[in-house]
């Protein structure tokens, strides 16, 4: 691999799946570092973004929603 490969598989590339997942996740709580937000808006695709963010929003609501049903379940309602 020469030099010229290296350098464009550094931060010129797009971010990757569990890079998008975990930027995902950090705008979630609101936490996303100012060099991954510029890689992001940059470099990804609003796509990813996009799909990651509602598969991401529609297991947290299946989280809580299951948090209830046992919760009710437990207390005999």
């Amino acid at each position: 691999m020469s030099n010229d490969d290296s350098s464009q598989r550094g931060d010129d590339a797009a971010p990757g799946l569990w890079q998008t997942v975990a930027s995902v996740a950090a705008s979630f709580f609101g936490v996303q570092s100012a060099r991954n937000r510029e890689r992001d808006f940059t470099k990804g695709k609003p796509l990813h973004f996009i799909v990651v963010g509602l598969a991401m929003t529609l297991a947290f609501i299946l989280v809580i929603w299951a948090a209830v049903r046992f919760a009710l379940h437990s207390a005999g309602l």
